[in-house]
């Protein structure tokens, strides 16, 4: 009888270690992308100015950006870093109509193409 239980316990154990060895979960697409904003140099989110002027612009684009909804979640989610009145655009997006679509919004906000520095990659 002793033997049955351990048996049974053993064997309702191994069952349940083997629910919880599903496969994981695979890494989001863009994370070579996140690896790259490491490098130095590079900027990134952290690295925007706290004036004022840099923060509105952010903000303006940002708005613009998600208020589009024919744009995907990828290009809802593209990094807007701003630099004394300088913008960096990164990050994965679906398609080279949303990458025009952001860059083009940004463009707006700003009010010259000089002042993007355009990191936007195609992702499909």
């Amino acid at each position: 009888m002793k033997f049955q239980k351990a048996f049974l316990t053993a064997v309702l154990c191994g069952s349940l270690f083997v629910v919880q060895a599903a496969p994981q979960e695979p890494k989001p697409d863009n994370t070579k992308v996140n690896k790259r904003d490491r490098n130095a140099g590079q900027a990134t989110a952290d690295q925007q100015k706290e004036s004022a002027s840099d923060r509105d612009v952010a903000k303006k684009i940002r708005q613009s950006i998600v208020a589009d909804k024919a744009l995907s979640t990828y290009a809802h989610n593209v990094k807007v870093i701003v630099q004394n009145g300088t913008v960096t655009l990164k990050g994965p997006v679906r398609s080279e109509d949303e990458k025009k679509s952001i860059i083009a919004k940004a463009t707006e906000v700003v009010g010259s193409a000089d002042k993007i520095t355009d990191q936007i990659t195609i992702k499909p």
